[in-house]
């Protein structure tokens, strides 16, 4: 962030969670890296993240966010304790939820989340976050606290907000290629025409059942079971959704075989997400 500038600041005590792991796990896509700390735009806000042991120091959040920034890192629920359960359970995720034992599970807006993982197809991180960067610059809004990362007057891709639908409205199929969607470009112009004329919003579908919201995404053109299972957990917070992606598909076909009572838990998606870690930085080691 800028100096000269008198910057907002809470800070918030958490034990058994990293900031940096999970916010560069591959659940979202608005984050990165830049003199230790996590500077992106979730809700509508830009902030910087700092850590220090226990301690998280989000800039450019005031006193009165202190709310919603736990319910968006999920700092209330005790991952130490699943984690237990899931090791207890399965021996076998001993070492892959020693390696993921900071990431939490990000309360993420539903929106944004379907479009990011109808985006995420077929894809890599660096690509992904390309697309939204992209997306964002060329019709999204300046986000609270831009300020705070302002090269000169204008606002980074980081400090605007994901768009709305009515903001996308006016992309046709040919604009989502150009910004590098390839053949997912129909399925969001689709997305996009849908929401605007109130045939469907994806936030409707946090009052549902889980079975009730998951049929309910099928129905979307392009959404798949693991587009689907990825807006149920990382979008809708159902932590008992499972999304299987090539990373996790390779685990479940080697080493985690089986699994089928964790699979079916209310923590399967912390699960999920120590095999996607355990198995995508084990490539790197």
């Amino acid at each position: 962030m800028q100096t000269g500038k008198t910057i907002p600041s809470i800070s918030l005590c958490c034990g058994d969670f990293s900031a940096r792991d999970t916010l560069s796990s591959g659940q979202c896509f608005r984050w990165s890296e830049r003199d230790g700390r996590m500077c992106g735009t979730a809700m509508g806000r830009y902030v910087e993240i700092a850590q220090k042991g226990d301690i998280v120091t989000i800039y450019g959040a005031d006193s009165g966010d202190e709310a919603l920034w736990r319910r968006y890192l999920d700092l209330d629920r005790d991952y130490a304790a699943i984690r237990a359960l899931v090791v207890q359970t399965e021996p076998r995720l001993r070492e892959a939820a020693a390696l993921s034992g900071g990431i939490h599970i990000l309360a993420q807006e539903p929106w944004e989340a379907l479009c990011s993982f109808l985006i995420s197809q077929n894809n890599h991180i660096p690509r992904i976050r390309g697309i939204i960067r992209r997306l964002c610059m060329t019709c999204g809004q300046p986000a609270a606290g831009w300020e705070y990362a302002a090269e000169g007057s204008e606002p980074t891709a980081d400090a605007m907000r994901f768009p709305t639908p009515e903001d996308m409205a006016g992309l046709t199929e040919k604009d989502w290629k150009a910004l590098g969607c390839g053949y997912r470009a129909g399925y969001l112009a689709e997305l996009v025409r849908e929401t605007v004329a109130g045939r469907f919003r994806v936030e409707d579908l946090c009052r549902a059942s889980t079975g009730d919201a998951r049929q309910a995404l099928l129905k979307r053109k392009g959404v798949g079971p693991k587009v689907a299972e990825c807006v149920l957990l990382y979008g809708l917070g159902r932590l008992e959704c499972f999304p299987i992606d090539v990373w996790v598909g390779r685990g479940l076909q080697g080493e985690f075989t089986g699994m089928e009572a964790l699979r079916r838990s209310e923590y399967a998606g912390v699960v999920q997400q120590y095999i996607f870690e355990y198995m995508r930085l084990r490539k790197e080691r």
